[in-house]
């Protein structure tokens, strides 16, 4: 769509990229202790969507931008409205881009343990941390360390070869004319 100001949106957006997560961790863990969410499961879903957000918007614009124009007004031509065009039209051509970002997010989000360690609370802490409580200051759990991390990857591999065929899609596009 295009509006006044949308390509220095962009920008800023992307130069979200830039930004650490590591320098945000004591203002947002101040700001979500004023809201009260501090501990809970909401506040590492917030923090994580909050970093997430300007790759998405990067990586989708960008397929998106690749969308040929007379394909989009030929389907205005036909009746169709702006909700009908991106349901029928732009939805199913960025399905790859779409299952790409969907692997990165939550190999991303599954694999963070920094995050959970400062604002989830023992209740709602993910694998990551849990594997990371066994391991000892003179020794380690190694019969528990070894297992779970055995079944901390069984998940991800689950979804990168259920998605494989989308990802190999959404890399691969636009690398040819």
């Amino acid at each position: 769509m295009d509006f006044p100001g949308r390509d220095w949106l962009f920008i800023v957006v992307v130069g979200l990229l830039v930004v650490p997560v590591q320098v945000a961790l004591i203002p947002v863990a101040g700001l979500f202790g004023d809201l009260g969410i501090y501990g809970s499961r909401i506040s590492v879903i917030l923090f994580h969507v909050a970093f997430g957000l300007p790759f998405a918007v990067f990586l989708l614009r960008n397929f998106f931008a690749g969308i040929p124009k007379e394909l989009l007004e030929a389907a205005r031509m036909d009746g169709a409205g702006e909700w009908r065009i991106f349901r029928s039209v732009v939805l199913p051509l960025g399905l790859p881009a779409i299952a790409s970002l969907g692997i990165f997010q939550f190999l991303w989000v599954w694999n963070d343990m920094l995050v959970a360690l400062v604002f989830a609370d023992s209740s709602a802490a993910p694998l990551t941390v849990a594997l990371q409580s066994q391991a000892r200051q003179f020794g380690s759990n190694i019969d528990v360390l070894a297992t779970g991390a055995f079944l901390s990857h069984v998940v991800p591999l689950v979804v990168f070869f259920s998605f494989q065929r989308y990802f190999e899609q959404g890399v691969l596009a636009g690398s040819v004319k």
